[in-house]
């Protein structure tokens, strides 16, 4: 079991990428405290769980407010005792709109959820981490955080954004043995494109940056993700950080 002892905090864990990284982690034998918010979901991956190596426990939070991004890494310290690894995965999609297009609303919901969600979440275990001598922050970026145009101007910016977050995290907390790498997902089957934005996208939006969508061989799997997300949490990936690693079955490669 190549996560045996480790505790780890998976946001988004109610579906899609952040519940396969949850149940893989259990079954490499990790504690997971599994954060969405909606509770009965996370209740149900716990008990599919129930048999592995590890253990799920489901945590509700809605981390684009600061107060419970903090509630939860105090949770997971309090109910296993320390933690080791951070995987920020929550986030949702805008409606492909332009910036002129943008309304203040969206903006700053996209902004909260995909970018401050996760600093508020880092910043508080970046505390624990300086305390304990080590740790291990996991983002979940996009490729459009390295690219202009594979979503509208409110989640491009979220994860470029999300993207230098990364970068500087790693850097400045290296000589204190905290890792911060990002994994930068293509198309992937998730529930993300069912999201309240994508009831009514912005066509010429969508038009634009979906020029080059016929490059994409296919749309990626949650536990492809997952698998990179195990790689990283683990110490074959010691020496990796300040990385943001594509996943997108050579997409943008073309």
């Amino acid at each position: 079991m190549r996560l045996a002892g480790k505790i780890a905090i998976v946001t988004g864990a109610s579906a899609g990428i952040g519940k396969d990284i949850a149940y893989l982690y259990a079954k490499e034998g990790a504690k997971v405290l599994a954060v969405a918010r909606r509770l009965e979901r996370l209740q149900a991956l716990a008990e599919s769980a129930a048999d592995l190596a590890g253990q799920i426990v489901p945590f509700a939070a809605d981390l684009s407010d600061p107060k419970q991004a903090e509630a939860m890494v105090d949770e997971a310290v309090r109910v296993f005792g320390g933690l080791d690894i951070l995987v920020n995965n929550a986030g949702i999609m805008d409606d492909f709109s332009p910036i002129g297009s943008v309304s203040d609303e969206m903006w700053e919901r996209v902004i909260q959820v995909n970018l401050s969600g996760p600093f508020y979440a880092s910043r508080k275990a970046v505390q624990h981490f300086l305390e304990q001598g080590s740790g291990n922050i996991i983002n979940v970026a996009s490729i459009g955080g390295l690219y202009g145009a594979r979503a509208g101007a409110a989640y491009t910016a979220s994860k470029h954004g999300l993207v230098g977050l990364t970068k500087n995290t790693a850097f400045m907390y290296a000589p204190q043995n905290i890792r911060c790498n990002a994994i930068c997902p293509g198309g992937v089957e998730t529930e993300i494109g069912t999201g309240a934005y994508m009831q009514n996208v912005n066509q010429e939006g969508m038009e634009r940056a979906m020029a080059g969508v016929g490059a994409n061989v296919r749309n990626g799997k949650g536990h492809e993700i997952a698998t990179v997300a195990l790689f990283l949490a683990t110490d074959d990936s010691v020496y990796i950080n300040g990385q943001c690693i594509t996943v997108d079955g050579g997409f943008t490669a073309y």
